[in-house]
């Protein structure tokens, strides 16, 4: 096994839809990679995958090793950009170093974590029973891992190959819920006079809800709501408004279609507010765009009432983070991400976020607070998909060898640490009892996100540090 076999195998994957939700074709590539090797597999009810790798000769004795990443990816693509993930392969380079899907998000969380284990299933390496465990739907709800019956997997050591920083080994991480307020509206006639101008806000770098919630990333939804609420005259009518996407992603791109009665003002309004937000994100978001221009539409303005409480809605939602850990230094304690609005269906806005804490309390309260925001402008809340947090336990044996194993190769401890991002170690940890694990991968940026990339250098020390931790696990 080595990481130019992984590569090759991550460079399959990519070929291969598999949307969160839509994971048949990559379950039946699973299927067949252990018929065509002769190996143990089987699937349950929800699509989860197991391989299973006999025992090398001389190594019957050793305890059986789970390796675990997911199937799905998220899918997100650039405003403008013709991609259809549900049959069009994804598109890379391989540039100064880097593996990069510029246009679309790469997949490498988790397909680089998938080819590793299909490396080592296919792989002489002289090893114990390894398990190697593929989940569904992980990116929208660890659908996989709540779905998952008791025994499914035997080993009780289990390595994620879900993270994106070489050289740390995660020990913990956030769980984490879904909070949604639905709006019902009704639409009226245009005011005699008004007339539409479209407002766009694109090209911000968005990214992870939980691995980048702290790098002060523009939220184009929020952004967007500040304009409509704090700039734009009385008796603005509200058209359309759209923005964000996936749960876990920060909104990248909102556009919104407004009903005024002078549309040159507005966009002079609107273009003095967007240096002042270009300003405000030169660091963080340097290639943000702004901009408005007079729309062409027929469809009638939403009824002033909730177009009033939706923009308020939005401008008064927490998002980012809450609370730091008084434990773990930089860690990121408690956040919340306002993800997505969208008019889904005739007479409802839908609006997303999810919340964050390694504290089930915490992640409550800030769930309840958002909650609050939205009962107060008159919407029905809900709360879905709650899954646990992992608790860091420093005393580990698996952390023990993934560290002493680092330190040989490399010459230098791996950092220890705990993630602000949900793992399924934490409803592996719930469901099946005492489970010893651990977290680690190769560098990726920009996961969720157009423009993620893989470094090579660091694939390269993952493979070598995983190859030697299976075949040192006693």
């Amino acid at each position: 096994m080595n990481s130019s076999r992984v590569l090759e195998i991550f460079k399959e994957i990519t070929r291969i839809p598999r949307e969160s939700g839509h994971e048949e074709l990559i379950r039946a590539y699973l299927i067949s990679f252990a018929k065509e090797r002769n190996l143990e597999y089987k699937t349950d009810d929800v699509g989860n995958v197991v391989i299973v790798k006999a025992a090398s000769p001389g190594k019957e004795n050793v305890p059986s090793l789970v390796l675990q990443g997911h199937q799905d990816m998220v899918c997100e693509k650039r405003n403008g950009v013709e991609h259809d993930f549900s049959k069009d392969p994804i598109n890379y380079v391989i540039e100064d170093g880097w593996m990069i899907a510029k246009d679309t998000t790469l997949g490498a969380d988790d397909g680089i974590g998938v080819a590793a284990m299909l490396a080592l299933l296919e792989s002489d390496l002289p090893m114990g029973r390894l398990e190697c465990v593929f989940t569904v739907s992980e990116e929208t709800g660890m659908d996989g891992a709540f779905g998952m019956e008791p025994g499914f997997f035997t080993g009780r050591t289990l390595i994620n190959l879900d993270s994106e920083d070489e050289g740390q080994m995660f020990i913990g991480c956030a769980g984490g819920l879904e909070t949604s307020a639905v709006f019902g509206y009704s639409r009226e006639d245009t005011i005699p006079g008004y007339s539409p101008v479209k407002v766009e806000i694109t090209d911000a770098l968005g990214g992870h809800s939980g691995d980048d919630i702290d790098k002060g990333r523009a939220n184009t939804i929020q952004i967007m709501a500040r304009f409509l609420f704090s700039e734009i005259p009385e008796g603005t009518r509200l058209i359309m408004i759209k923005g964000g996407n996936k749960h876990n992603a920060i909104a990248r791109e909102c556009e919104a279609i407004i009903s005024v009665k002078d549309t040159e003002a507005l966009i002079e309004r609107f273009n003095s507010f967007a240096a002042d937000v270009k300003k405000e994100y030169a660091k963080t978001d340097p290639d943000i765009r702004l901009k408005a221009y007079s729309y062409r539409c027929t469809e009638k303005p939403v009824d002033q009432d909730v177009t009033e409480r939706l923009i308020k809605a939005l401008f008064a939602c927490p998002h980012g983070v809450v609370s730091m850990s008084h434990e773990i230094e930089g860690l990121v304690e408690t956040s919340t991400n306002l993800a997505a609005v969208r008019m889904r269906h005739p007479g409802r806005i839908e609006v997303l976020t999810s919340q964050r804490s390694a504290v089930a309390s915490l992640r409550r309260m800030i769930a309840a607070k958002v909650e609050a925001c939205f009962l107060l402008a008159g919407a029905s809340v809900g709360h879905t998909a709650e899954y646990p947090g992992w608790a860091p336990d420093i005393e580990s044996p698996i952390l023990r060898l993934c560290v002493e194993s680092y330190k040989k190769l490399f010459g230098y401890a791996p950092e220890v640490k705990a993630i602000h991002a949900g793992l399924e170690c934490g409803l592996f940890g719930e469901k099946f009892g005492d489970i010893d694990m651990i977290s680690f991968g190769p560098t990726l940026r920009g996961v969720h996100a157009p423009g993620e990339r893989l470094e090579l250098a660091s694939l390269d020390k993952f493979v070598g540090h995983l190859t030697d931790v299976v075949t040192s696990f006693r």
